[in-house]
């Protein structure tokens, strides 16, 4: 890697052009998800959507794999794990966050779901003895009274429903939860076709769920249901985790996570600008110590710094 490719994040604040845009259009593709997500489930139940699009992605990927011939080196004990952490980090989290989504606005949804950070912290010091330091008891603080704040601003003007909120809760806990095992027991390499295993596993373990409580016939054939479709298999499911993975693989874990910071504002605008969700002055409020708490919790240490240097 030549000199002027990166500058690490931990160490100056800053990283090079390149890598800030591929930053950037990852944080657009994953905050649009949830606004796409909503237009799609308006013409197709939420568990039928997400079996169809986790089969179809993972049977892409497993197949570009094959194409490309790609070294299988997974071991039995890893492809297990793959397969649970689909089901944790995509077919529960997707499916009960899917869910909550018909009650709740995109927006509200990507800022639930953006203090993942927080609350894998908080668990980590204790599952992963991960230090649990001032800042990121002071973003666990100032992040949760953001979130509150804003819940209770939307719950007393009626714009969100409680019960959305409580499933996109539940929803990103078992997304740390997967989080959690993933960084004490998934393998280090292997993560493309990891990733097809991954989203086959939820499609097998959502579709009895969705032909038990779904209908095909309340599918609504429509180019915005094919056009979402599309954008959440091919975009979502398979560019936005290869930029992830090229990120991470640059900046590391902790410096890559940093980013998640821009995900609450930004989540609120895509709402508004594909949705035309209403972002009143009391969410533009609450989102201030919620950026700030994210931040705090995945800024790099020192000894991120020291690592990287």
């Amino acid at each position: 890697m030549s000199s002027q490719a990166i500058v690490s994040p931990g160490r100056s604040g800053a990283v090079s052009a390149p890598m800030f845009l591929l930053i950037a259009v990852f944080v657009l593709i994953w905050t649009s998800a949830f606004s796409v997500a909503k237009l799609a489930i308006a013409d197709c139940p939420p568990l039928l959507l997400l079996s169809t699009r986790f089969l179809v992605a993972g049977a892409l990927m497993l197949g570009v794999a094959a194409a490309g011939r790609a070294s299988w080196t997974l071991k039995r004990r890893d492809v297990l794990m793959f397969a649970l952490l689909g089901i944790a980090n995509q077919a529960i989290y997707l499916g009960v966050g899917y869910v909550g989504l018909l009650s709740i606005s995109s927006g509200l949804s990507v800022l639930i779901f953006s203090c993942n950070p927080i609350i894998t912290a908080v668990l980590a010091a204790f599952v992963l003895d991960e230090r649990l330091t001032r800042g990121k008891i002071v973003g666990l603080v100032l992040g949760i009274a953001g979130v509150a704040f804003i819940v209770e601003s939307r719950l007393s003007a009626g714009t969100d429903h409680l019960q959305g909120i409580v499933l996109t809760v539940i929803a990103t806990i078992s997304f740390v939860g997967g989080t959690i095992v993933f960084k004490r027991y998934a393998p280090k390499d292997g993560l493309w076709i990891g990733n097809g295993i991954q989203s086959l596993a939820a499609g097998i373990a959502l579709l009895p769920f969705s032909l038990a409580f779904e209908s095909v016939g309340d599918i609504v054939p429509s180019w915005r249901l094919l056009e979402a479709f599309a954008f959440l298999v091919l975009i979502v499911s398979v560019v936005a985790y290869l930029l992830w993975f090229k990120i991470l693989t640059v900046l590391g874990a902790t410096a890559a996570s940093s980013y998640y910071f821009l995900m609450p504002p930004v989540g609120m605008l895509m709402g508004w600008l594909l949705l035309g969700e209403r972002v009143a002055f009391s969410d533009l409020l609450g989102i201030i110590p919620v950026v700030l708490g994210i931040y705090l919790v995945t800024r790099p240490s020192k000894t991120d710094d020291r690592r990287t240097a």
